[in-house]
Parts: C-alpha cells; structure tokens; sequence
C-alpha cells in the first residue's frame, strides 16, 4: 500500500533522529524551565499502511484536570489494523486527574490517574486495551526518562522473576484533540484477582485469622493520600499511615507504611492494630540476636524468597527510589509478608543526578551512605538479612539461574532492540520530541543528557552492561 506523505515525513526525521550523534555528561544542577512549543494533533490516519499505536482521546472535560479531586470526562480508545480502518474499542464516561509526585510538579508532561465509570458516575470495570477487567488505570508520560522504555523495559525484565508485575501498553494520548505525547497505560497497584490476588478484607473480619490478610503496604511520600484534606499532603498521619519501630541503621531516620488496601478510610482499628504488630514483630525478629534461627527468626515472618527476588530487582536497575520509595508490601489471609509489585523505574537505569545515582559500581541498599534519606529511608531490613548466610545462598543461586536464562545479556539486550524498534516503526519518537523538544536540554534529575534519541538508548544500554558486571562480581562475593 503507498504510504501517505505524512507517514514518509515521520520516518525521514526519525531517520535523521537515530542517526545523528554526540552527547555529554550533565552535572547535578537546578531544573531549568523547558520551553514547550503549543499543542499540535498529527492527524490520525483512515487507513493504516504502518504500524500505528493505540490513541486515547480524554475529552468533554467538565473543568480542568488537577492534581486530585477526579474531574468528569469521557475517553475514547481507538485502536489500528495494518490496511484496515480504524477502530473504536471504548468509548466510555471517566474520572481523571493528574498524578505522579516530583513529576507533577516539575515537568510539563503530566501522568493521569484514570476511573472508568458508568453514565451514573459509578465505577465502571472494563477489560481495556486486552487488560483483565478492571476500573482503575494510570497513564504514565516519560519525560524526564528520554530513552521512553524504562518503565517498559523494568516491567519486562520482572517477568523472570515470575510475580505479579504491572501489565503495559505503549499508547499516544490527546487531551481535547491536543497531542500529548507518548504515554505507557498501566494497571494500577490493586487488590484484585488479576493483580495482587489476596483475600478481600471485610470490614467485619477483625479477630482470628479473618483478621490476617489481606493487606498492601506502601511505603513512598503522601502524594494523593489525603484525598479529605489535600493541605495535609507532606503530613504522615495516624489515618493513612503507621511508623517503624526501627530507624535507619546509618542516620537513624525511621520509615513509615501506607495503608494502601483496605484503603485508609476503610481499614478498621483492628486492623490497623494487627498489620502493624506483625510488621513490628518481623522487624523485632530481624533485630534480634536469633535472626538467622528459621523458626524463631525474620523467616517465621516473610516469604524469603520474594525479598530475594525485590533485592535483585532493585540492584539490577539501579532504582534511585528503591526500597524507600514506590515500594509496596503485601500479606494474604493465613500467609507472610512479600515485596511487591515492583512499581516506578522512570528515574531507574543511571536516570538520577544525586546520590550517585548513575554509579553503576554501588550497592542501592546503602543508598544514606551517599546521601541523606532525609523523611524517605532506606529499612535497616536489606543490611541485616545479608548478614544471614541463609539469604546470601538464595541470593547468589537465584542471580546465577537467571542471568543464566531470562537475564542474560543477550535476552536483556534484545528487549531493549525491541521495545526501541516498536516507538521507531510507529513514528512515536519523532511525534513526542515534535511535542515535547527536550533531546539535549537537562530535565530534573538526568545524570545524562543525549543530544539524540540514538544517544540516550546508547547510554542505557551501555549503562545496564555496566552493571551486569558489576553486579556478577559481587554478588558472587557476598
């Protein structure tokens, strides 16, 4: 089929993207204001001669989008077809808001926080875009991250571990006809069978094993916590949240856990009081002089090897954030502790300005060695269960079994060629630095500044090389 003379522009200046070259090193620095040229909508083509990436308008906005309460809207979902028309998949009622933390309020792309609902206004679940059924979506925009895929890339390479990992879906988004960019659909952190399948917490389950699961921990900034009074945003209250027994082993700042499910406004005393007496008793354990001991120790009380498989994740990508912040916990009905989902990778893979964050020689559990935790600790928990032989062991042979498999370099480094050649193919890359023209300048909090597209792919790949090498040498030395 002859291509349209829009679709050969797009894959010229693509081509002039990935070819060109250059690049240099950005020192820690304050954030400049980015000059953004206005909204712009490429029109969407009839007949598809290429591939062409999901669209999702968000439009009739009955007022502007803010930082939370949800507004009204709609949202239409449009899907493509090599050589046929277009097709609409939903076209359905919305609530949206803006959402992110730092982000929010420092880049001009902004993520959104999506409710599907009914003309009714109420929650509306719909199985979007091939996703299990569900009412609760986010709409992750990279901005910051210029090679588009960490997230993408993060939420891949968790497959190997063989846990509940977020599913994603590269789309490009317009709000009110105006293009915003390439964006990546999320499933939400949610109790459901199809996400984090623990047991539904009644309200009336308070004593004996009703009272024991299930329950998701947070432990991340209060952004979007205080839906009833979003003055109190930076404050860890007793409603939303519960405090550590033990602070950080290094600066001796104390993290906090967020009630995520049941919900802050829905949990009840009772179980409030138990998830935070089992976090204390684990933590007591792991403590204690009998850690190591399997029945009396921190193992009575977690599932190992769902740590193990966190600690790696965390290490491989280098997450600035990780182990202190977007980091979830989560206990079923009569079962232990586990880490995840893993959550959040935009500043992940040498993304980071501050305390050595795109080192790729450096252990991310010592992060306060660097630098100060500040309200946002790293838990004294990563330190001591490497003390334990026991955890070591597992560490080392899960490592060695999938850098073996699912993690090697090849494996690692083809994913990276394909999500890559996906955003090129569908002339994504080019249409949102055409949006969004921040190839070269430094956006908050890059270590790195490309000059091209090409470049900034070329530094993550370099960068996870890097690490890999590290990380086989020392791991093997614990």
């Amino acid at each position: 089929m002859q291509r349209t003379w829009l679709s050969f522009l797009l894959s010229v200046l693509l081509c002039c993207t990935l070819t060109a070259c250059g690049g240099s090193d950005q020192k820690e620095s304050t954030p400049p204001v980015v000059n953004t040229p206005p909204p712009t909508e490429p029109p969407p083509p009839s007949v598809i001669s290429d591939e062409t990436l999901p669209r999702i308008d968000i439009y009739a906005l009955e007022g502007e989008i803010q930082n939370e309460p949800k507004i009204t809207a709609k949202m239409k979902v449009t899907t493509y077809t090599i050589g046929e028309q277009a097709s609409v998949e939903l076209d359905t009622h919305i609530g949206v808001e803006y959402r992110g933390s730092s982000s929010q309020g420092i880049y001009q792309k902004k993520g959104y926080g999506i409710e599907t609902r009914d003309e009714a206004g109420e929650d509306l679940s719909v199985a979007l875009l091939g996703f299990p059924e569900e009412e609760d979506w986010v709409l992750h925009g990279p901005y910051g991250d210029k090679s588009l895929i960490r997230n993408a890339l993060m939420y891949d390479l968790a497959t190997a571990f063989e846990r509940y990992v977020s599913r994603y879906q590269f789309v490009e988004v317009y709000v009110e006809e105006q293009y915003q960019g390439l964006y990546v659909l999320l499933e939400r952190v949610k109790r459901d069978s199809d996400r984090i399948d623990i047991n539904k917490l009644k309200e009336d389950e308070n004593e004996g094993e009703d009272v024991t699961g299930g329950y998701i921990l947070k432990i991340d900034k209060t952004t979007g916590e205080h839906e009833d009074n979003p003055g109190a945003e930076a404050l860890f209250t007793d409603d939303i949240s519960f405090i550590s027994n033990y602070g950080n082993e290094v600066n001796n700042s104390v993290p906090h856990f967020l009630y995520h499910y049941p919900k802050p406004e829905d949990i009840t005393s009772e179980q409030k009081a138990y998830i935070q007496d089992y976090i204390n008793q684990f933590e007591t354990a792991l403590d204690g002089e009998q850690f190591k001991d399997e029945a009396s120790g921190y193992r009575h009380f977690i599932q190992v090897d769902s740590f193990v498989d966190y600690f790696l994740a965390t290490e491989l990508s280098g997450n600035i954030d990780g182990y202190r912040l977007s980091t979830y916990l989560y206990k079923d009905k009569n079962a232990k502790l586990s880490m995840g989902p893993l959550w959040d990778y935009n500043l992940a893979f040498g993304n980071a300005d501050y305390c050595n964050g795109a080192a790729t020689d450096i252990w991310i559990y010592r992060s306060e060695e660097r630098c100060d935790g500040g309200a946002f600790p790293v838990p004294f928990w990563w330190g001591k269960l490497l003390q334990d032989p026991y955890f070591v062991g597992l560490v080392k042979t899960r490592w060695n079994q999938l850098r073996e498999s699912s993690l090697s370099d090849e494996m690692i480094d083809s994913r990276i060629q394909e999500l890559s050649d996906q955003l090129a193919r569908t002339g994504a890359v080019s249409k949102n630095f055409e949006r969004w023209d921040v190839l070269g300048e430094y956006v908050w909090p890059n270590y790195y500044v490309g000059q091209t597209y090409n470049d900034e792919l070329n530094y993550l790949t370099q960068w996870l090389e890097n690490r890999l090498v590290w990380l086989d040498s020392e791991i093997n030395q614990l």
